[in-house]
């Protein structure tokens, strides 16, 4: 994530509402859920083919994708 940047500055492009995909994290305005575009990207397809292929999405809803990832990777195991 950028310096200086939370959270809450990536709910413009990544949402989770319960009516929509169960709640799934997803890209606002869209029905697509993130760990989509993930599971694109770690087939190893470019961004130029995921946008070609969803047009609705632009760079910044897929870099976001990656930055809401990266964020999760940051939580830690306590064990109980």
């Amino acid at each position: 994530m950028e310096k200086g940047k939370t959270v809450m500055e990536l709910s413009h492009r990544i949402v989770s509402d319960p009516e929509i995909c169960s709640g799934e994290p997803c890209v606002a305005g869209t029905r697509i859920p993130v760990w989509v575009i993930l599971s694109h990207l770690a087939s190893g397809e470019d961004i130029e083919t995921i946008l070609r292929n969803l047009p609705r999405l632009s760079r910044e809803d897929i870099l976001a994708c990656l930055e809401y990832a990266s964020y999760l990777a940051t939580e830690k195991v306590v064990p109980v």
